[in-house]
């Protein structure tokens, strides 16, 4: 027993208070040194590809864009329109509608898909210019 200033104070609860305050600490050094959540590297268009490929079997690309800052990428696939965007520390892979994805709003520089997923409702990527220069129904190739 230990008293401090009329308080009595187990040893045992010190002894636990103390291991308690150890492992806090080693537990906070861990999250520190494992770093995680780090950021994504941006898009290129190999891993663009990669990234489509693995999330949308079989699915050809007809043609693919990424986002000028990397952030994203969009591809066609005969009638359907393949997004990729960043969520938290990773990417999340949509199919929409190439309709939709043409019909989309565009404002200064930013293409704004509504993917009416609760988990990634909306993706928003960095483009110059959309719908695509020269883009008709009958040119598949854009």
């Amino acid at each position: 027993m230990l008293a401090l200033g009329g308080i009595v104070i187990d040893r045992a609860y010190l002894i636990q208070t103390a291991g308690s305050a150890v492992a806090v600490g080693v537990l906070i050094a861990i999250a520190a040194w494992a770093k995680i959540a780090k950021p994504a590297p941006p898009l290129s268009d190999a891993r663009a590809r990669a990234l489509f490929a693995d999330e949308f079997p079989g699915k050809a690309l007809d043609r693919l864009w990424v986002a000028v800052d990397g952030r994203g990428a969009l591809a066609r696939s005969g009638a359907s329109a393949l997004v990729l965007c960043e969520v938290g520390d990773g990417y999340v892979a949509r199919h929409i509608p190439w309709g939709q994805a043409l019909a989309s709003t565009f404002k200064d520089g930013v293409l704004r898909l509504d993917l009416a997923d609760i988990a990634a409702p909306k993706a928003t990527l960095a483009f110059e210019t959309w719908p695509p220069a020269g883009w008709s129904d009958a040119d598949p190739a854009l």
